[in-house]
């Protein structure tokens, strides 16, 4: 059986790999509450969502988040979705989207699955990527060599980097397998999901992140590259789409994670606003973790 988490270990955990994340130089110890974002509106141009906790729980739309899309969009507001979700290729990710009933355009939709993509390092023509993915993939979704990651502990001895895209079908005999595998050469590692949890219905799912960080406490001479909020190369995404031309302290990120989504935005200069109610902090005193982790969003509200 796969590892679980609640809300309470996967803050303690963050905190011991926070010496991995981007460091935050500026703080700030006040925070604006309010009752949803209609009272912020007028003060950013760009609104970034992100998904699990903020626009929809598992499979369940959260109550109002699509009508929130749509009064952002009549105010004449650029609006995206930045997912740390890369179980899934950027059409399955479209399609998600419009089974859960929001209508984005493809542009508004950033995953750090394609970033990931986008920043693999060039490499020889015979590179081949081991993929730690879910049971649906296949290779050919991919724009490089690649084999699946499954129980052969040949394949992990015979690639060449690993490219570490879902827990979905991730056990922890997969896990043994790669460890043991790279305790004998080391080899570089891409994570296109740095969450160690992700919100669900009733419990929170383990995601890549955590097998990542688990590699890392006993390697920690393992190269490895980590694509997705909090890291940088998603935020560089969504302000190269927005043509450069809005000062970053004109976007805001919506996010139910101090560690990603808070974080990431205060290291970037962005606005952030803390959503309590669906996510990671949900059924906490939101105080409580802001106060331990000492990272303060610009706002707190409980819905979007």
């Amino acid at each position: 059986m796969l590892p679980t988490l609640t809300s309470e270990q996967a803050f303690e955990r963050y905190e011991a790999v926070r010496h991995r994340f981007p460091n935050l130089s500026r703080n700030k110890l006040v925070i604006e509450p309010i009752k949803d974002l209609s009272e912020i509106v007028d003060r950013f141009d760009a609104f970034v969502f992100d998904a699990f906790g903020v626009l929809n729980v598992g499979e369940t739309p959260i109550k109002g988040a699509r009508e929130r899309i749509e009064a952002l969009r009549a105010a004449d507001k650029h609006v995206f979705v930045l997912t740390n979700a890369a179980s899934y290729c950027f059409n399955q990710v479209v399609a998600k989207f419009k089974r859960l009933g929001f209508d984005f355009r493809d542009c508004e939709l950033v995953s750090s699955r394609a970033v990931c993509e986008m920043h693999l390092p060039s490499v020889p023509p015979s590179f081949v990527w081991g993929v730690a993915a879910p049971s649906s993939f296949q290779s050919e979704e991919l724009s490089v060599k690649a084999r699946p990651l499954l129980d052969d502990p040949d394949v992990y001895d015979e690639v060449d980097g690993f490219l570490i895209l879902s827990s979905e079908s991730w056990t922890l005999e997969r896990q043994a397998l790669l460890f043991e595998s790279l305790i004998h050469n080391n080899r570089p590692v891409f994570v296109a999901n740095p969450d160690i949890v992700a919100p669900r219905e009733e419990d929170m799912s383990v995601e890549p992140g955590y097998y990542a960080h688990n590699l890392l406490d006993r390697l920690p001479d393992l190269s490895v590259t980590f694509h997705g909020k909090p890291f940088g190369s998603v935020y560089d995404e969504i302000e190269a789409r927005l043509g450069n031309s809005i000062p970053r302290h004109r976007i805001a990120m919506m996010g139910d994670s101090l560690h990603t989504d808070i974080l990431g935005a205060r290291v970037r200069g962005w606005g952030s606003v803390l959503v309590t109610v669906h996510g990671f902090l949900r059924g906490q005193n939101p105080m409580d973790a802001i106060h331990k982790s000492g990272i303060y969003p610009d706002f707190m509200t409980p819905s979007i």
